[in-house]
């Protein structure tokens, strides 16, 4: 197993023209956001038809879930063609060897559902299913984190576990569980998340009180802007649901009714 190395919060990172190099300045962005919001970066693109199943992740991630319903699954992804499959982290190597000669992606969760581990425990649950076959990360910030104030800590958490994934050129989501923050802490968690160097910012874990609204999803594809991506999670139960939320800015959306939503979709 490879070795985990703190990341370097020095690090540089670029939003838009700002350049995003303390606290101070992020969270100065998101004063200047919560009094207006940017534009929206440009009009999504609908896909049509089928199309929708390149937007999925098709997702199991109960506890209760076993290896043969997660073969089921993968064989449901395989045959629709889904972005990828999205598991718990135990069942990573049965999911990476029934995907190994397909284009989808090996998709777990970090530090799920809480989000309240160590940055250097996520960062080795990701190499570790990194190494199992993991080509997606979708980790849980650390919720407790930024309700706190404790931006430094957010910050460091999503650098942890960017830098061990990016390192192998995967994908890093991050989970904001949006139904316990305000509309300024979701501004905020953006901004950190995409500081952090995240590839996509995620609205739930689909285990709290609620998961994804339209109106968050379009709250944070205005934060973000085109350089970061949004996945929409949580509740997401028929094709109608799902369109709107790529309507307002989603890329992908996470989803255990995926068959459902390609079944509408096939007409």
């Amino acid at each position: 197993m490879g070795v985990y190395r703190p990341p370097n919060l020095s690090q540089r990172r670029t939003i838009g023209s700002t350049n995003l190099d303390t606290i101070a300045d992020i969270l100065a962005l998101a004063d200047q956001y919560e009094r207006e919001l940017p534009p929206i970066p440009s009009p999504p693109q609908l896909p049509k038809g089928r199309e929708i199943a390149g937007f999925i992740d098709h997702t199991l991630l109960k506890p209760e879930a076993t290896a043969e319903q997660v073969k089921v699954i993968c064989q449901e992804a395989l045959q629709h063609q889904f972005a990828s499959v999205c598991v718990n982290p135990a069942y990573v190597p049965l999911v990476a060897g029934l995907l190994s000669s397909s284009p989808v992606a090996t998709c777990t969760t970090i530090g799920f559902p809480l989000g309240a581990t160590l940055p250097s425990l996520k960062a080795f649950e990701t190499l570790s299913c990194i190494e199992h076959g993991a080509t997606e990360i979708d980790m849980v910030m650390n919720v407790g984190a930024l309700k706190g104030q404790a931006y430094g800590l957010v910050l460091n958490d999503v650098q942890a576990v960017v830098q061990v994934a990016h390192n192998q050129r995967h994908l890093v989501k991050v989970i904001l569980e949006n139904c316990l923050l305000t509309r300024k802490e979701k501004i905020i968690a953006c901004l950190l998340c995409q500081a952090g160097g995240a590839d996509y910012v995620k609205t739930s874990t689909g285990f709290n009180a609620a998961g994804a609204t339209v109106e968050d999803v379009d709250l944070m594809y205005r934060v973000v802007g085109s350089t970061t991506k949004v996945k929409a999670a949580g509740g997401i139960r028929n094709l109608q649901a799902a369109l709107a939320m790529i309507q307002a800015g989603a890329s992908r959306v996470g989803t255990s009714a995926s068959l459902a939503i390609i079944k509408e979709a096939s007409g």
